[in-house]
């Protein structure tokens, strides 16, 4: 079966930032063409950050933080939200679009930054650059080889002892259009995607086992210490949620 590259997602997801970012980025039937309202997505944001702090106080790990880079950060709903416990938010997303919007919608008061990433790594980021990785629902759109080493990358730039927090899906739910998922072809999903359920681009699925995370961070230099299972209706996948921290 022939990979999708790098350069392939990075053209779907300019394509879906063009046409439709926020549904793009938190999928909701209802939310289709443009119905989002700015300030119910930006919460949804905030949600999501504080749900991760309260995993991080339950580990008395830090809940504040001097720099933190939003990986795959889309229209910068995470990022804004990030940005009122962190003095330095740097946002990095392949699609110039979904910066452009994520700029547009900015009320951070400068502590967000909003970067283009060129490239299947991190290399525009030297070691040790972030005390926090965060990263919500991007990892799974990429092609496997590509997703280990952003997993590994994540780890060089954190600082020693600091924390990713991450989302990885593990397996289709037992719902139709999860069955869909685990039965059909790929590229007949990425057809259904494009002609039946009228997607600007196809979103591809990339799962990864639990013990998977954990060599590639081991191998990287970390470790995880909390794995959360979450089931995502709107996706129709299951999930974890990751706490990894970088060794001293």
């Amino acid at each position: 079966m022939q990979q999708v590259s790098f350069e392939q997602v990075r053209a779907d997801w300019t394509r879906l930032g063009a046409e439709d970012p926020l549904w793009a980025v938190h999928v909701a039937p209802d939310k289709r063409g443009g119905r989002w309202e700015v300030e119910e997505f930006l919460a949804l944001g905030r949600q999501d950050v504080d749900r991760a702090r309260g995993i991080l106080t339950g580990l008395g790990l830090p809940t504040t933080w001097d720099r933190v880079l939003d990986f795959g950060c889309g229209a910068g709903r995470l990022s804004q939200a990030l940005a009122e416990h962190a003095d330095e938010v740097v946002g990095l997303d392949v699609s110039p679009p979904m910066l452009e919007t994520a700029r547009a919608l900015d009320r951070s008061d400068g502590r967000c930054s909003f970067v283009l990433g060129e490239d299947p790594d991190l290399r525009a980021f030297p070691d040790g650059s972030f005390d926090l990785v965060y990263t919500e629902r991007v990892l799974q759109h990429l092609p496997r080889p590509v997703l280990e080493n952003y997993l590994a990358e994540f780890v060089r730039v954190l600082r020693p002892g600091g924390v990713a927090y991450l989302h990885c899906t593990t397996r289709p739910m037992w719902t139709p259009r999860g069955m869909t998922w685990r039965l059909a072809p790929g590229p007949l999903v990425r057809w259904a995607q494009r002609r039946l359920l009228g997607y600007p681009a196809p979103m591809r699925m990339t799962r990864m086992t639990e013990g998977r995370v954990a060599a590639v961070v081991g191998a990287a230099g970390a470790e995880v210490l909390a794995g959360v299972a979450v089931d995502e209706p709107e996706t129709h996948w299951q999930a974890r949620r990751y706490v990894v921290r970088k060794r001293r």
